[in-house]
């Protein structure tokens, strides 16, 4: 092997995950900082974990939550649209009823 090529290796590198799982393991450098392990992977304990280092999660549950309210103002309108809607065909009187009201008003002449 060549001298001065290669790293510096670290036999006792400790290994710390952000559930606060830690162990040993052989690595080029001393401390290595993991989000995920064998103890909090949802493949091996079998519940739902979310990782989320920038916000995505958020962001997404925040639109999520928008769109729905958007949802429901746009029907709320909708349905506010449709009752004056059906107030407008309700106040509109009948041809019969018209003609009727012209012919009172002729005889009052």
């Amino acid at each position: 092997m060549k001298p001065g090529i290669h790293p510096t290796w670290y036999p006792n590198a400790q290994v710390i995950c952000a559930c606060g799982n830690t162990w040993t393991t052989g690595a080029t450098v001393p401390v290595i900082r993991t989000d995920v392990c064998s103890k909090c992977h949802p493949f091996f304990t079998g519940e739902q974990r979310i990782v989320d280092k920038e916000g995505q999660v958020d962001r997404f549950m925040r639109r999520l939550s928008a769109r729905d309210e958007a949802y429901l103002k746009a029907r709320a309108e909708r349905a506010q649209r449709r009752k004056r809607k059906q107030a407008v065909i309700e106040v509109v009187e009948e041809p019969e009823e018209i003609l009727e009201r012209l012919e009172g008003e002729e005889e009052a002449f």
